[in-house]
């Protein structure tokens, strides 16, 4: 900018804000037009542990501190509350992130979003809805003991163990992208689950599950000959498995691992339909 716009910026955090969040409103548009031709179910790109990323993706613990790393930390960024943040409208959305996780006063939400600061608490209103339809989070201990149940489970091909960790009502919803085999509606009903994944489990040898921190809470990574194939997160209810979000597009696990770049190749997973 030239020195004497930059002089007409009172407060440079209230400058950024507003720029900012323009931005990622230009870009939640564009995103909605995008996913309107996106093959199968689309989610939010998982994230890893963040001593296991750095800003270009690759592992690195030593690297700069992330703004987001404090965010990481908490139930901000769990899947289940990710997957809410993508019903929302553009307008919802900026006006419930500014708000209730950055605190910000709706009479300045108001400038971001033109809007009045009335409007602006009523579309948090609505945004909060949304988010207070989800269950409440497990805590991490619990969550970690039965991801790793799922996962003994899963290993020693014993489908009465998965029924019985499963919700009878579980959903399993997996995004592949078009470029990757996988499911392209979701799985309704534990017992169907529990078959489709030892069906995976018998269709593809040498597939490995590693339990690792998938948004903030213990999830599964698949690997295959070194390179991470899958991430599964997980929403978990009364000690049972309500939600499984099963991620495989390529483009979105270019942070679990260095060098992890897989092909577009359709593997032993079928299209459920």
């Amino acid at each position: 900018m030239p020195r004497s716009q930059r002089e007409e910026i009172l407060s440079p955090a209230a400058w950024l804000t507003t720029v900012t969040s323009r931005i990622c409103l230009d870009l939640l548009g564009s995103a909605r037009a995008r996913r309107e031709r996106y093959v199968g179910a689309w989610l939010p790109e998982p994230l890893p542990d963040r001593t296991e990323w750095d800003r270009t993706g690759s592992a690195d613990p030593t690297g700069p501190a992330d703004p987001a790393e404090q965010i990481v930390q908490d139930e901000s960024v769990a899947m289940a509350f990710l997957v809410v943040l993508e019903s929302m409208t553009p307008a919802e959305r900026v006006a419930l992130v500014l708000h209730d996780v950055f605190r910000y006063p709706f009479a300045e939400i108001a400038d971001v979003l033109g809007r009045s600061p009335a409007a602006c608490k009523q579309l948090a209103a609505s945004a909060r809805r949304r988010v207070g339809v989800a269950p409440a989070p497990v805590a991490a201990t619990g969550h970690a003991d039965v991801v790793r149940h799922v996962k003994e489970a899963w290993e020693t091909r014993d489908i009465a163990a998965l029924v019985g960790l499963l919700n009878p009502a579980a959903v399993m919803t997996a995004d592949g992208g078009g470029v990757v085999g996988t499911v392209l509606l979701p799985i309704e009903g534990g017992a169907r689950i529990a078959h489709y994944m030892i069906a995976i489990a018998d269709r593809t040898p040498g597939l490995e599950l590693v339990q690792r921190s998938v948004n903030g809470m213990p999830g599964l990574v698949a690997q295959r000959a070194g390179a991470v194939t899958t991430v599964a997160s997980f929403e978990i209810s009364d000690g049972r498995v309500t939600r499984i979000w099963v991620v495989r597009n390529p483009e979105k696990l270019r942070r679990w691992a260095r060098g992890n770049r897989p092909g577009p190749v359709r593997d032993h997973l079928d299209d459920h339909s």
